[in-house]
């Protein structure tokens, strides 16, 4: 790095559950949602343009991507390179090729998708998929198969991560929680020497339950917006 020059910070939050257009505001459900739209905009206000914050899925209420304009257009506005990944309730979301198209139409030029690929921000790598939670058990077959097809998107995103002197791993579901653990992904990330994973997703009195700090080797961090007052977590 050049001297003088402005070292780039990752920052992680998720859930930011926006309804600009599609009529759902969480402030309905008071305490902490509310003002959350303010709070998002005072708290991104940290971040410079040179940082990175990942978005760890569940970003609007939009059922397609048409509906999420608006929601997008205030992501974009944030401060910093904004970095989305898929969270169970992200219905707009079809293929990350559309989704880019999209953004490259409407001009939304600080947004980006990780999705069966990384991002390197110096000789960091930004690695992740949505991940597996025990909510969306169907019957065995389909749970292997959902199971499967996001370890295949991970190792992915891990294979690509080559040559990286630090891979931080970003999924919308906990890989751990309360009595649930979802050991495939566990052990793919100790297998590429991952030591931090950050996640969302959970809610509420769910936040009594989450899995924070090191265990067995990975340190965990919960960045769901209302646990982490919709305050962007510095990753790095």
């Amino acid at each position: 790095m050049m001297e003088g020059a402005v070292k780039a910070v990752i920052y992680a939050i998720g859930d930011l559950h926006l309804s600009l257009q599609s009529n759902k505001p969480m402030d309905v459900f008071g305490g902490v949602w509310a003002g959350y739209l303010e709070k998002i905009r005072k708290n991104f206000s940290k971040l410079t343009d040179e940082d990175v914050c990942v978005l760890c899925g569940d970003l609007t209420w939009g059922m397609d991507l048409e509906e999420c304009l608006e929601d997008f257009r205030f992501i974009n506005d944030l401060p910093g390179k904004k970095i989305l990944l898929k969270g169970n309730h992200d219905f707009w979301w079809t293929t990350a090729t559309k989704a880019k198209r999209f953004f490259d139409r409407h001009g939304l030029d600080k947004l980006d998708i990780l999705h069966n690929n990384c991002h390197f921000v110096g000789d960091t790598a930004i690695c992740g998929t949505r991940g597996w939670f025990y909510e969306e058990e169907v019957s065995p077959e389909h749970d292997r198969k959902i199971m499967a097809r996001e370890v295949t998107r991970l190792e992915t995103s891990l294979k690509a991560a080559a040559g990286a002197k630090e891979i931080l791993v970003f999924l919308h579901y906990p890989p751990i929680f309360y009595n649930f653990l979802c050991r495939d992904i566990i052990d793919l990330m100790k297998r590429y020497g991952v030591r931090h994973c950050y996640y969302g997703h959970i809610h509420g009195e769910g936040h009594k339950l989450a899995t924070r700090g090191e265990r067995d080797g990975i340190v965990y961090h919960m960045v769901s917006a209302d646990f982490v007052d919709f305050n962007p977590v510095p990753v790095k």
